[in-house]
């Protein structure tokens, strides 16, 4: 039987199949079940600051209705204070010490000393590994391309100083120059990069006149974009690639290891058929592999990437000249 293991975060796991943050890493029975079908490693649904933000805010609300009805009575009761993240940092401590295999910590903050001071906080929860999910639109004209990438590299700078557990960072593919970003987190010493974010675009329903934000699973089609990231950046840097979005099948995971993942990711997959879905992945890998001969995934992560082509440049431009030529 071929040999599964591989790296994510300088952390060795079982298979490369990682169940990445989605709604079914935030219910402990799933968690489960992904370890009983073999998967690598999961990332716990993210932490998002603006939910708690939220949260207190509504709070403050509701405690706030009927307080100016009356003018007596007004301190029977004990201050009440909103418990931040304590809710999300008490259930992962209890999946880490349900489960065997590799937990991830996922953290998306807005200010800068939010970043820190939950990072610090999700490591005290024993997981294995912190992933920095950078998800941010860009639409203030006002800030530079180079502001907003000066401010991640600021972020994870300093979170990287504030705890010990490896580090990944989930980027989108929407900077100006990913290599140089990729590159740049490399230096500052991120363990892994995690290529791509999804961006969950609303639609317009013309009928109503309004907004609507249906939440659609990617499709084995926008596999390309990561794939053709992950084999430009493979051997370039130290950082570990995962590759997410796209990967529905084990044959998915073959294209991504061929370009130089040490590890996918995914939810879609999942959500769509079922943690016990993440063995069928695993076996279809394995069959690929053995009518490859490929012994371990080490044996041909990387085969496909720019560092392995012939020719790097034609390996960035011929494709899209032929493509363009085959046209008629």
């Amino acid at each position: 039987m071929p040999d599964l293991k591989t790296t994510y975060m300088g952390i060795p796991l079982r298979s490369p199949i990682v169940v990445g943050a989605s709604s079914v890493s935030g219910m402990l029975d799933k968690i489960k079940m992904a370890e009983q079908a073999g998967a690598g490693a999961l990332v716990i649904r993210s932490l998002f600051e603006e939910q708690i933000q939220f949260d207190a805010l509504r709070m403050d609300e509701s405690l706030a209705v009927g307080s100016e009805s009356f003018a007596e009575a007004r301190t029977y009761f004990p201050s009440i204070k909103h418990g931040d993240a304590d809710e999300h940092l008490m259930w992962v401590e209890k999946a880490r010490k349900a489960v065997t295999f590799p937990l991830f910590a996922s953290l998306n903050a807005v200010s800068p000393g939010a970043w820190t001071k939950y990072a610090r906080q999700l490591e005290g929860t024993g997981v294995n590994g912190l992933e920095l999910n950078m998800y941010v639109v860009a639409a203030d004209a006002r800030r530079s391309g180079t502001a907003i990438e000066l401010e991640l590299l600021e972020v994870v700078e300093a979170v990287k100083q504030q705890v010990k557990i490896p580090l990944a960072v989930k980027l989108s593919p929407f900077y100006t120059s990913v290599a140089y970003i990729a590159s740049e987190l490399d230096k500052r010493g991120a363990t892994s990069l995690v290529l791509f974010n999804r961006f969950l675009q609303p639609d317009i329903d013309p009928a109503t006149e309004s907004l609507t934000s249906d939440m659609a699973l990617s499709g084995p089609e926008e596999l390309k974009l990561p794939l053709r990231w992950t084999a430009l950046l493979y051997g370039r840097i130290k950082a570990e690639l995962a590759l997410s979005t796209g990967v529905h099948s084990g044959t998915d995971a073959a294209k991504a290891l061929l370009a130089g993942a040490t590890v996918v990711q995914t939810a879609s997959a999942v959500i769509k058929n079922g943690l016990p879905y993440v063995s069928t992945m695993l076996r279809q890998l394995e069959e690929w592999m053995t009518e490859k001969g490929y012994a371990s995934v080490a044996d041909f992560r990387g085969k496909l990437s720019q560092k392995q082509a012939a020719d790097p440049f034609a390996f960035e431009r011929a494709q899209y000249v032929r493509l363009l030529l085959s046209q008629k």
